[in-house]
């Protein structure tokens, strides 16, 4: 007896069918794929994804899944890619306006041709505001800037008012923004309905607000080179010896004798060069033997530290921002997660780094001169005073001391075995550090690194292809990720530690190649202090790496380089081993049994770094040398 479905008795689901069927046709697409998920919303080639819907469809829930498959389908029908990939700034903040004013033209122009949208946009829009804070914002500084002109370009081209936490972060930079580029902002209303003027619009908007360095080469400005070089070559192509031919005709008719003498001339250092050329070929042909022609140039080693380390294949490499490897709502997923997870930690960390950063402020605002003829009167030397009358009094003087500028680099061991607390205590104590010494205006940067694939990836197939040769080297592509740069404020680079977290990201680890990265990163910062920190819990490991080379070949590079990097003397190397005893490769190194213990290592190793006296310094530290 064949069986009968039973109808769905989810109350949700006809609403997500009418909402799917309604936003392929509003998507002018009717090959998209719609679906409900708990992962972050956005479009992936023809595929959609709505926030899910519970049996209870509250309102919120609602409204919240409308307006994101509004503006999602209102970006699927306005918004090309090529285009938009042509215009796109190189530079970071110049790409986040970019992109932010581009969705806000797609949902300005789903209002214009369908106003149902508009509201349903509003209810996103609101909604993404709430969960991120922005009503509670009180300075500009604090608010996104890239939000910011989205926002305003959605309110100038639609007139509508925007909900009260996106409102708030649009009038923080409204008058900046007004002030800089009202000129380019009055042709908004005509350049919206053509991407291709409204990106050339909006690159305009982003050099007015001080940002044109990040545009990278104009691409309408290239196209045009391309088009007067290839006029210029088929001109050449049509007639190569015209123009030569005419000139000398010109030259033979205006002067023959001259140029008969000429002529002549010609032939002569013609015969010349030839009579050299059959001579430097004679020399060539007496070579005496034993000698062979000069060979190609030796390529230059891939290591700094050591000449012999060899990589097979290096072009599969990457060193990758970190925002490149998430999309934005997914990083700032993955930042509550984080939180969420170190929430029990938060009030130690913070006591530390409230500790640490008394320490350096102390440090660099004031210091005092003793024994001093006049000044004010040290009071804790008035005892020998009393002991002995005939001693001096003792004066001191209080003098500013000079902090240098410094610039702290954090390398965390991105690799599979710090999987799960260990690179989440990482993660959190590179963010408090990095907000703690920004304070301090110490420059901080954060870096990750790990490798794109366990047990070799395409380096490996390479190595395959050819006949497997003995002793390939180095067989895995590395990842090297840019959590934070030097010059990055940390509000900016906030959500990018959640990366962290995302599953399949931790591989293995090379750690000699890492830390000659970030060693060559640091070497080129103006800064007159370079401290790097390294925090791994492990030696280096790459199981397709060591199959086909001798054991030891990445430890010995790792101490290759931890030694080229003390003997140059030009960066401050310490490093911290969770579970792991990093004492026999750093000279000033420690070692923490457990990753709770990470906090408190990190700041007190720092604040050592900072202390004035050498001995309180190594005694802090509790510096161990490698055996």
């Amino acid at each position: 007896m064949r069986r009968m479905n039973k109808p769905s008795d989810n109350p949700a689901d006809p609403f997500k069918k009418a909402l799917a069927e309604a936003t392929k046709v509003m998507a002018h697409d009717p090959d998209l794929t719609v679906s409900y998920t708990v992962d972050p919303s956005g479009l992936t080639g023809d595929s959609m994804r709505l926030p899910q819907i519970s049996r209870r469809m509250t309102k919120e829930e609602v409204l919240v899944a409308r307006g994101t498959a509004d503006a999602l389908a209102m970006h699927r029908r306005y918004h090309d890619e090529g285009v938009n990939a042509r215009y796109r700034p190189q530079g970071d903040m110049a790409r986040e306006i970019y992109e932010a004013m581009e969705v806000a033209r797609c949902e300005a122009m789903g209002a214009r041709d369908m106003p149902g949208t508009a509201k349903n946009i509003d209810a996103k829009i609101g909604s993404d505001a709430d969960r991120r804070g922005y009503a509670q914002i009180r300075e500009a500084s604090e608010a996104p800037l890239p939000q910011a002109a989205g926002y305003l370009v959605r309110h100038l081209a639609t007139g509508r008012d925007l909900p009260k936490g996106a409102e708030n972060v649009m009038n923080l930079w409204r008058s900046h923004i007004e002030q800089q580029a009202g000129e380019s902002l009055s042709t908004l209303q005509e350049r919206l309905a053509d991407q291709t003027e409204f990106a050339k619009f909006t690159r305009r908007v982003i050099s007015d607000l001080g940002y044109g360095d990040q545009l990278g080469d104009d691409p309408d400005d290239v196209e045009d080179e391309s088009e007067d070089q290839a006029e210029q070559s088929e001109d050449q192509d049509e007639d190569p010896d015209s123009s030569g031919q005419e000139e000398q005709e010109d030259e033979a008719e205006a002067s023959p004798e001259q140029s008969q003498e000429e002529t002549q001339d010609e032939s002569q250092a013609q015969v010349s060069m030839d009579e050299m050329a059959d001579q430097e070929m004679g020399e060539e042909t007496e070579m005496p033997e034993g000698e062979a022609p000069l060979e190609p140039p030796t390529p230059q080693p891939v290591s700094d530290a050591d000449p012999n380390y060899l990589v097979f294949e290096s072009k599969f490499d990457e060193e990758i921002r970190a925002e490149e490897l998430a999309d934005p709502v997914e990083l700032e997923r993955l930042r509550a997660y984080l939180d969420q997870q170190l929430e029990p930690l938060k009030g130690a960390v913070s006591r530390l780094a409230n500790k640490l950063q008394r320490r350096l402020q102390a440090q660099q605002n004031r210091s005092w001169e003793f024994d001093r003829e006049e000044g004010i009167l040290d009071a804790g030397r008035l005892a020998r005073v009393v002991a002995n009358p005939t001693t001096p009094l003792s004066f001191k003087v209080e003098k500013d001391m000079e902090f240098r500028d410094t610039v702290v680099t954090l390398l965390l061991d991105n690799s599979g075995s710090m999987r799960g607390r260990p690179i989440s205590i990482a993660a959190i104590c590179a963010d408090v550090l990095a907000r703690t010494l920004e304070r301090c205006s110490v420059k901080v940067e954060i870096l990750g690194f790990t490798t794109r694939a366990w047990k070799g990836g395409q380096s490996r197939e390479a190595w395959l292809n050819e006949g497997r040769p003995q002793q390939p080297g180095r067989l895995n592509d590395l990842r090297h990720i840019i959590y934070k740069g030097a010059d990055s404020p940390w509000r900016r680079a906030r959500a990018n530690l959640g990366l962290m977290m995302k599953e399949g990201l931790l591989k293995e680890n090379i750690d000699g190649e890492a830390l000659e990265w970030a060693h060559r990163r640091m070497q080129g910062r103006p800064e007159a202090r370079k401290i790097l920190m390294v925090i791994s819990d492990g030696a280096p490991v790459d199981d397709s790496t060591l199959s086909v080379n001798p054991a030891n070949y990445l430890e010995k590079h790792l101490r290759d380089v931890i030694a080229m990097v003390e003997r140059k003397k030009m960066v401050e190397l310490l490093a911290i081993g969770i579970g792991h005893d990093v004492t026999r490769y750093y000279d000033r190194a420690v070692t923490i049994t457990d990753v709770e213990q990470l906090a408190g290592a990190m700041t007190e190793q720092l604040a050592a770094l900072f202390d004035s006296d050498p001995r309180a310094r190594a005694r802090m530290m509790g510096i161990k040398k490698a055996s």
